[in-house]
């Protein structure tokens, strides 16, 4: 039924809707999905709530880093749930559609949250960066003013950037197959249903990609580029350790994140591939917000002091 749906002439785009075919069209794995995804997703939701809780709750954790971490983590629960939600009912549902305005409007959320990941990525940078590299200036440079507004403009580009990218896909005629081989409505594969041409919208949306995902992930990388010049300079190699251990999570996270959405989004629409860019989406769309709790939490001495008195607190 889903082939015949996909070949078939269908009108307006905005009077009819799309078929998200998901992780996979097999019937007998779609319990197991929605049970693994489900567990997942109540994970993420449970170990982000838990970091929000212990920030607020810690007065030695309210500090930038621990600012920036506690928006991070909203972040990551607002972000799953523009995805995570629709797949678990598209798992244990016949027709798996979205409506247009649906799939425009996952689109446009899910893009904003992603980018305001990126941006508080950098933010965290610049915050280790000037812990290390200027101890001194650093409650003056990182007051809580400065993190607010670094906080309010990660928002606010972020959201400028999806309504652009949702404006240029509103714009595109979808003249034959409905049927996105994805598990939700992402660009990619959206653009490969449209029988507009699309290279105009592909030069815009990289173009923009370009200044608006690579701007932080660059801010990232010369952070950490001074970070490594100033640890070298330590001539002990326990203190070059401790240093660059403060770092060490933030890291992780950035790899995970940028790994995967690198792989996916800065590659021509040709290249694009449905198998290996699900894997990667289910990267940093489900998997990292899941384990980022996990890794500010475990390789932590402070967030680990939190959790225990917080836990204390509940027993009393």
């Amino acid at each position: 039924q889903e082939e015949k749906n996909g070949n078939s002439t269908w009108g307006s785009s905005s009077t009819s809707g799309f078929i998200l075919l998901g992780l996979s069209s097999n019937p007998q794995l779609q319990e197991p999905l929605f049970i693994i995804f489900l567990s997942m997703y109540l994970v993420t939701l449970l170990g982000n709530f838990l970091i929000i809780v212990v920030i607020r709750s810690d007065s030695r954790l309210h500090t930038p880093m621990y600012f920036f971490l506690s928006i991070l983590s909203f972040i990551d629960i607002c972000f799953t749930s523009v995805i995570v939600p629709k797949m678990l009912v598209n798992f244990l549902s016949e027709t798996k559609t979205i409506s247009y305005i649906g799939c425009l409007v996952q689109m446009y959320f899910f893009m904003a949250f992603v980018n305001t990941d990126s941006y508080l990525l950098a933010s965290m940078a610049i915050d280790r960066l000037v812990a290390i590299c200027n101890p001194l200036q650093y409650a003056l440079i990182m007051s809580h003013r400065r993190c607010v507004i670094l906080a309010v403009a990660s928002c606010v580009i972020s959201h400028l950037h999806a309504l652009l990218r949702v404006l240029l896909m509103s714009r595109l005629s979808f003249c034959a197959s409905h049927v996105i081989k994805h598990f939700f409505c992402d660009t990619q594969p959206v653009l490969k249903l449209s029988c507009s041409d699309t290279s105009s919208s592909q030069v815009v949306v990289m173009t923009e990609t370009l200044a608006v995902i690579v701007t932080p992930f660059l801010c990232i990388i010369f952070s950490y580029l001074r970070i490594i010049v100033a640890i070298l300079k330590i001539p002990s190699a326990s203190g070059k350790w401790k240093t660059f251990s403060t770092c060490g999570s933030h890291l992780t996270i950035v790899v995970l994140f940028y790994g995967s959405a690198i792989y996916v989004y800065f590659r021509p629409l040709s290249s694009y591939s449905v198998v290996k860019d699900r894997v990667a989406t289910v990267m940093y769309t489900v998997v990292t917000p899941m384990v980022n709790p996990f890794i500010y939490s475990l390789r932590n001495k402070d967030m680990k002091q939190g959790l225990g008195k917080l836990r204390d607190k509940i027993k009393f």
